[in-house]
């Protein structure tokens, strides 16, 4: 079995772009948000997935993913995905020898720029970044699934 341990931070600022090793488009949306889990389409440049991920336990949770077809992943996207599909670049930046992935979120989210850095064990010490600012992983509102539910322009800030 899968287990995600991630944590995500607000980021501020530009300094981030200065150590960015590669960016991707993503499109994203879900296809199912229930109680026990949720099923997620992906399509990541050029390639196609699903992931199955289970509820949050802290800053863990259990995670299957499978790559399938892109054309597959993009007619569930425009068929089946509830909600707005989630639209984003993804920013590799490397710090302290962990990969940080920074979104730059458009559409619906635009105005959102959020780091995640996915850890082997909770208690895994990590270097935080000047731009990395809040910590929201326990912010429901964050998690991408939420983000297709409730954009970040309707919040209201």
């Amino acid at each position: 079995m899968g287990v995600e341990i991630e944590r995500k931070f607000l980021v501020t600022g530009d300094s981030w772009r200065d150590g960015v090793i590669e960016a991707t488009r993503i499109m994203q949306g879900y296809l199912s948000d229930g109680d026990t889990a949720t099923v997620r389409v992906r399509v990541k440049g050029e390639r196609g997935f699903i992931t199955i991920k289970g509820r949050s336990q802290g800053v863990s949770r259990s995670e299957f993913e499978y790559e399938i077809p892109v054309a597959d992943a993009s007619a569930m996207l425009a068929e089946l995905a509830r909600g707005p599909v989630i639209d984003k670049v993804r920013h590799i930046v490397e710090v302290g020898g962990h990969r940080w992935e920074v979104d730059v979120f458009a559409g619906d989210n635009e105005g959102l720029v959020m780091a995640e850095l996915e850890l082997s064990d909770e208690s895994e010490q990590f270097q935080l970044p000047d731009w990395a600012a809040q910590e929201v992983s326990d912010d429901p509102r964050y998690y991408n699934v939420n983000l297709a539910r409730s954009p970040y322009r309707t919040w209201g800030l």
